[in-house]
């Protein structure tokens, strides 16, 4: 349902009015937007980091208003890079991080801050419908596990605990969905968010025995209108065209969330058989094309079926809820201890030595389950008691071997979720910060037991989007030919596994899967202990987040 005076417009054609596509991509990290002439090739790039906060209560959440305010920033300074970015943009779209809710009211103002796709405080919540005969049924109509990120549990949750903010909603959206509310006065979701939290991923659309199962009938018409970003765009307000320094009527397109976009750009669907791609970012995400009719559902109700653009074809996904956030933990490790000593690293240093460290450090000896997120873990398992944790360190283990373990922590991470899939990746495309460590990609590769491939495109999510852009203007006839030309000359050559490291990673896999099935009881017992210290806290802490 459009807002008041927005009339979607199905764009036959391009029109002939400008050579710019701007991808928006508001990840958990930064909100970034980027410029691209429409044969592909990136023009510039602008940033604005995000805040968030976290409590002990397991919240994780962010300002509507703050986020919308740094987009419009960004898109202004993506203008101050481009000459005349206003009058040669064709076309702008839009993604962003998945799952989480954000509430507006009847007149597109928030309901309260945004719930993140980090916030854990729906757990009780999960555990209790996942208990429930409908669970199975749900499960097999969206093909996504329900886990604390998604809107449908939080949802639930908030009908359960929190039902002023539900009453207080008008329409319940993701974070692209509020920057398209306000870049466009548009309610609206894409098919991909759609169908994975409340609907049917065969045909992409809301299904009421789904909302029904998750306790949500009521709520049913908060719930916007599905549009799908290559064939149906709507104007750029006049509002936003002040704020954001473009011109009003400007073609917007909704993205599909960010996941899929990233993995669009980066090459998870080239029409190359056996082919699969792993972002290795804050989170880890790992996902193969696959036609709807092929999808294999697992018995244990995990993972994601997400749509992509391109009809009839989804991607199956398993992600990890922390990647890089691992790495991240180590180095800062490392630099607090350099810190106490009087002397100063920056992060940016640490990386840098990441490869140095993994070429002097004995492969497999120890084990790491990179559980390190306070929201738990999510593929291929759902515990939110899930925690990181070393076995097998010795007084003979040094620095770089904690790194080395890390960073096999996170391959094996990966495989875990490749194995629910099917069989193993033929190619691994991969994307994400950490695909630029060469060691990093040396120890994927011989993990899975597949060659590696990187795309040159720097800013993939955005690309993504943009690449529906294209096509929703009739820059090119339909996403096969945009791929043809913004993604496939991009891969990089294969880069093989070692047959000996293949060989050492092949014998520790089993050991690594059933250790962190042997833990899960310790994790719980460890959350019960948390839980009864914080509810005899006098005020939960509350932590203030900004993250690069």
């Amino acid at each position: 349902m459009a807002g008041p005076g927005r009339e979607a417009v199905d764009m036959a054609s391009h029109n002939g009015r400008g050579d710019i596509l701007i991808g928006i991509d508001a990840g958990t990290s930064v909100i970034k937007a980027v410029a691209f002439d429409l044969g592909g090739r990136q023009v510039a790039e602008a940033a604005v980091k995000n805040r968030y906060r976290t409590g002990d209560d397991g919240s994780a959440t962010q300002s509507m208003e703050e986020t919308w305010d740094d987009c419009a920033e960004a898109l202004r300074h993506l203008g101050d890079k481009v000459e005349g970015l206003a009058a040669r943009t064709a076309a702008i779209a839009v993604t962003g991080q998945g799952d989480g809710t954000w509430l507006a009211d009847g007149d597109h103002r928030p309901v309260g801050d945004a719930w993140l796709w980090l916030d854990a405080r729906a757990a009780p919540t999960v555990d209790r419908l996942e208990k429930e005969a409908g669970a199975r049924a749900r499960f097999e109509a969206t093909g996504t596990g329900l886990n604390t990120c998604q809107q449908g549990a939080q949802m639930a949750h908030m009908a359960a605990t929190r039902p002023e903010l539900l009453a207080n909603a008008a329409v319940a959206l993701h974070c692209k969905d509020w920057l398209y509310l306000n870049l466009t006065g548009a309610r609206a979701t894409d098919p991909s968010e759609a169908s994975f939290t409340f609907g049917n991923f065969r045909n992409r659309a809301y299904d009421d025995a789904v909302i029904e199962t998750l306790g949500l009938t009521d709520f049913r018409h908060l719930l916007p209108e599905i549009v799908d970003g290559t064939k149906t765009t709507h104007p750029l307000s006049p509002d936003a065209a002040r704020q954001t320094g473009l011109l009003a009527g400007t073609p917007v397109s909704l993205g599909f969330v960010d996941m899929v976009m990233t993995a669009l750009g980066a090459g998870v669907y080239t029409g190359d058989a056996g082919t699969a791609c792993s972002t290795i970012g804050s989170t880890g995400v790992h996902m193969r094309a696959v036609h709807a009719s092929e999808v294999r559902l697992n018995d244990d109700n995990t993972g994601y079926v997400i749509a992509l653009p391109v009809p009839d074809m989804v991607t199956q996904v398993q992600t990890n809820m922390a990647a890089t956030l691992n790495i991240d933990w180590v180095l800062e490790v490392g630099r607090g201890l350099l810190a106490d000593m009087g002397v100063e690293v920056s992060h940016r240093d640490l990386v840098a030595k990441i490869d140095d460290w993994l070429s002097r450090a004995r492969p497999g000896s120890l084990l790491y389950h990179p559980y390190i997120s306070e929201a738990g873990e999510r593929g291929p398992f759902i515990n939110a008691d899930a925690r990181a944790g070393f076995i097998g360190l010795s007084a003979g283990h040094r620095y770089p071997d904690v790194v080395r373990a890390v960073v096999e922590g996170l391959a094996m991470a990966a495989r875990d979720c490749y194995a629910e899939m099917g069989d193993m990746p033929g190619e691994l495309r991969l994307t994400g910060g950490a695909a630029r460590s060469r060691g990093l990609r040396g120890v994927l590769s011989a993990t899975i037991g597949a060659p590696v491939r990187v795309s040159a495109r720097e800013e993939a999510g955005a690309a993504g989007a943009a690449m529906m852009a294209a096509v929703a203007i009739g820059v090119y006839p339909d996403m096969e030919r945009c791929i043809g030309e913004w993604v496939t000359p991009l891969l990089g050559e294969a880069e093989r596994p070692d047959p000996a490291l293949s060989a050492l990673y092949q014998r520790r896999y089993p050991t690594y899967a059933a250790a962190r099935r042997a833990l899960e009881p310790i994790w719980n017992a460890m959350a019960k202990d948390r839980r009864a210290e914080r509810d005899g806290a006098a005020e939960p802490a509350v932590d203030e987040r900004t993250t690069k």
